[in-house]
């Protein structure tokens, strides 16, 4: 699985006009399931991500994850980060699992989140999806349990 992690002061997810998920301080994960993942890669991306030391503590040093913050997470939906940009200038995502497959393992990681004893929001899956937020430091962090 791949992930784009923005450490954020507020988020959130707006579909057809209505907000379908929103954050405070926290993390926006923006999520692609690839081709073979399961069960154990989002289990794994789940836990590294609950414990991913990227708040400031009281000295200025990235020592606090979001759950010692009492932050939030907004999980997207995002099937682009499969992008394949090696040949020609047109994106291929042949990499991407597949929509039934990503789905479920979209949901099973936004469940994972959540038992891990975050405060979890979610996206819509397959929509066209409106994300604002505003980025935090700035800090991004890409994950792949590929790597």
């Amino acid at each position: 699985m791949r992930a784009l992690i923005q450490r954020v002061s507020e988020a959130s997810v707006t579909v057809e006009g209505e907000v379908v998920g929103e954050i405070g301080q926290g993390l926006l994960v923006l999520i692609c399931a690839m081709q073979g993942d399961g069960e154990p890669q989002a289990d794994k991306l789940a836990a590294k991500i609950a414990k991913l030391r990227i708040f400031q503590d009281d000295a200025g040093k990235m020592n606090k994850s979001v759950r010692d913050t009492g932050g939030s997470v907004l999980v997207v939906s995002q099937f682009t980060l499969a992008a394949d940009t090696r040949s020609g200038n047109r994106p291929g995502f042949s990499t991407a699992a597949a929509p039934a497959e990503g789905e479920r393992l979209y949901e099973y990681f936004a469940d994972r989140i959540a038992s891990e004893g975050l405060p979890t929001a979610k996206g819509r899956f397959g929509a066209d999806m409106k994300v604002r937020l505003l980025n935090d430091g700035p800090v991004t962090i890409w994950m792949d349990t590929d790597s």
